[in-house]
């Protein structure tokens, strides 16, 4: 049996509403790529990734290469449904630059969370067409229910009866397809175990909105409560979601593989998220790079503050995003935008 999931150093109490953090210095900030594109083009996509992967392979050491398992995961987000999901270029990108570095096709796979959302933004076939988006390479569907494993999950004193009745039954497939879970069954989040189980590494590939909940969804929370089962619980809560995504996020074994995101600034939505809304979006010729998704994180929750400012909305607040001072205090990444490392891949 697995250990359980579950840390200690973010302590909640639900009945008063407080999140009480241990005060521990936060990890230094990992290096900021930029690189300027063209036209959002698939040729465009695949030489900036590769751009991007040689200059992290240079100044890191690291070489994403074949290793033990001999298989990489790319974290897709289609959760705003259509219009507002990781562009095909950049996964096409990707692609490219992992069959470059000696992936085979078949073991490149991707991790979406809901079937329906999946197949609305294109990333899986449509019943009319039956085109595959991707050919050669599997698509995970989080939400079948089959890449769940009951002996890792992460544990919360916030009870599933919260969730929509759809989640219910993704706790059920979950928990071995026992019908009666039991109330200790509802407290638990089962984890994508694909991403961390079986691949070398794996690549997180969000995009931005706000969140009326979060503050910001983006990097932290496509890894977390979008990577789990039995989470929609955490986004009817303000005091426990922060807490939520930055202790999963924490998680060693989730970590360990989590080598890269990469975000297309192609499209991101500033108010009314994360459902989409093209009145609120803006879009920016470039892809940052970080193996810190606080910073990136950051960055962009002062990106969407200065478009709704300059759109006459209210800024989200330090209050509503401390999902991020969280993760600082837990070394998940660094939140000082103001010492941030830039390097402008490509580009003279």
């Amino acid at each position: 049996m697995r250990s359980l999931l579950k840390f200690s150093t973010v302590l909640l109490a639900l009945a008063g509403g407080i999140v009480a953090l241990a005060a521990d210095k936060a990890a230094p900030a990992s290096p900021v790529w930029e690189h300027r594109l063209v036209d959002f083009s698939d040729a465009d996509y695949r030489y900036a990734v590769e751009q991007l992967l040689q200059d992290f392979e240079t100044a890191t050491g690291k070489k994403l290469v074949p290793g033990a398992k001999k298989k990489v995961g790319l974290k897709i987000y289609a959760d705003s449904g259509p219009g507002l999901a990781t562009p095909f270029g950049l996964v096409r990108g990707v692609i490219a630059a992992l069959e470059k570095r000696g992936f085979a096709s078949e073991n490149i796979f991707l991790v979406g969370l809901n079937p329906l959302r999946l197949r609305l933004t294109g990333y899986l076939p449509s019943f009319s067409s039956g085109k595959v988006p991707f050919p050669g390479h599997p698509v995970y569907v989080l939400e079948s229910g089959k890449f769940y494993d009951p002996t890792w999950f992460y544990d919360s004193p916030l009870p599933s009866r919260f969730d929509p009745i759809s989640n219910d039954r993704a706790v059920e497939a979950a928990a071995a397809g026992k019908a009666n879970t039991t109330t200790e069954e509802d407290r638990k989040s089962f984890l994508a175990t694909p991403l961390f189980l079986d691949a070398d590494f794996w690549i997180n590939l969000p995009v931005y909105t706000d969140h009326p909940v979060l503050g910001i969804n983006g990097a932290l929370v496509n890894a977390t409560l979008w990577n789990a089962s039995n989470t929609f619980r955490f986004f009817k809560s303000p005091a426990t979601a922060p807490a939520a995504v930055a202790e999963m996020a924490a998680i060693p074994e989730l970590r360990e593989g989590w080598v890269l995101n990469l975000v297309s600034l192609q499209l991101y939505q500033f108010i009314g998220g994360p459902y989409f809304n093209s009145l609120y979006t803006e879009s920016e010729k470039k892809i940052w790079m970080s193996a810190d998704p606080v910073m990136l994180d950051t960055l962009m929750f002062e990106k969407l503050n200065a478009a709704r400012k300059r759109t006459g909305f209210e800024p989200i607040s330090e209050d509503d995003a401390r999902m991020l001072d969280f993760a600082q205090q837990l070394k998940v990444g660094s939140m000082d935008t103001a010492h941030v490392v830039w390097h402008h891949s490509g580009q003279p």
